[in-house]
Parts: structure tokens; sequence; C-alpha cells
């Protein structure tokens, strides 16, 4: 039997924990998270301002080759985004906007791609969101197998299908779909204690004292001196 396979149904989190865990944002989710998940600094937004999250559809492909990316297309669901890799390294334009077209048709709320885009300023007027790892003209073919909603691996973390993935101006982190509840709670107290915080620095208050840091600076040998030296 073929090793290449296209899985039609996966399991999904909750809808008000993906939408909760986009609101949070990447920076909160992955401290959340006890700073686990995120994906290489390599893998970038195309656009600005941007901030998603949503069901990973995954898709592993050949090098210059999309043939599999629209073989996804009839498996996503509206708020899923689909998470491309690649078989071997590679910067060509596995998707540009003809492609894009279709998966926001169906709903897609955006792609992370561990390769290159193309049609980038279509891509941005038509603001469908893109994290990628290259922009690059170079066209591919369509004509290597492939699978969809497999295990992968992505900017150098695990993502299975169903797993929920955050992206923004900060890049991309990845929730297990198991653990996605557990991280929103954590999330949310997170930007309790921060707004906390942002009030007392607002007001004046050192980060030095509201941390507590003088007794680790003085003890990493830190001192402080009263005018220039002579």
């Amino acid at each position: 039997m073929s090793g290449h396979r296209v899985v039609r149904a996966i399991l999904r989190p909750d809808a008000d924990t993906v939408s909760g865990l986009a609101a949070a944002g990447v920076s909160t989710v992955h401290e959340a998270q006890g700073r686990r998940g995120a994906f290489a600094p390599t893998i970038r937004p195309i656009q600005d301002g941007a901030r998603v999250a949503g069901p990973a559809v995954t898709v592993s492909c050949h090098a210059g080759d999309n043939l599999m990316l629209h073989a996804a297309v009839e498996v996503c669901q509206p708020g899923d985004i689909l998470v491309v890799v690649t078989t071997s390294p590679s910067t060509d334009g596995m998707l540009g906007e003809l492609l894009a077209t279709s998966l926001a048709a169906h709903g897609v709320v955006g792609v992370v791609i561990d390769a290159g885009v193309r049609d980038v300023a279509q891509l941005r007027a038509m603001r469908f969101p893109v994290w990628a790892r290259a922009i690059s003209p170079q066209g591919t073919v369509k004509a290597s197998p492939g699978s969809v909603n497999v295990p992968v691996v992505c900017g150098g973390q695990a993502v299975s299908p169903g797993d929920v993935v955050v992206a923004d101006d900060d890049g991309v982190v990845v929730v297990p779909r198991a653990e996605a509840a557990q991280v929103l709670a954590a999330a949310r107290a997170r930007e309790a204690a921060e707004a906390t915080k942002r009030a007392r620095l607002a007001a004046g208050e050192l980060g030095v004292d509201m941390y507590d840091l003088r007794p680790l600076l003085a003890k990493l040998g830190v001192t402080y001196e009263d005018g220039p030296p002579a």
C-alpha cells in the first residue's frame, strides 16, 4: 500500500478555545505553555498586523511541487490553518494568489509554509495571511505524491493535524490539541498579571523594584556609583 495519503477527517479543538488563543497572541501563548512550541524565526509573516489561530491541516509535499496543497483544499474547513512542509529544504514559491484564492473560498484563515511564496503583493491586497520561509518567484510543478493530515515538523516544531496554530507579527507557535484549553487558561492568567504590572510601570515604578531584582544585582557583583568616575 502506498505511503502517501489524504486523511479527510481530523479532530479539531473547541472553537472558543481557538479564538481565545488567537486573542492572546503568539508571545503570550508561548510563555503560557512553558516557552514551548515556537517555530523557528525563519518562518516570518509576509504582512503586518495579521493575527490568526486555527486547527492545523498539515501537508507534506516534494520540494518544488505543490500538488498536495491543491489536494488539501477539499479537506479544509472554515477556520483551519494550512501547515506546509517539504521533504527536502526548499525556497520555491509553493503558494501564490490563485491557490490562496481557493483556500480563502473554503474558509482557510492562513498558511504557514516552511518554503517559499510568490505573488506577495496580491496576497497582501487580498488580506490572506501567510507565514513563510522565503519569498520567491520560482514556480512549481504538480507531479509528485505526498500526504495531507499526517504529523509533520514545521519550523523545527512537531505539528499534528488538529493542533492549534497561532500566528501573528511575532511569528508562529503550535499548541497540542489536547493541551489547548489548559494553555488558554494559563495565557489568560498571564495577561491578568501583566495588566497589573503594566499599570505599575506606567505609574513610574522601576522594573528592578517590581521584580525585586536589586538583591540579584548585588549577588552578581553589580555596584552603583554616584557621579562620574574621578
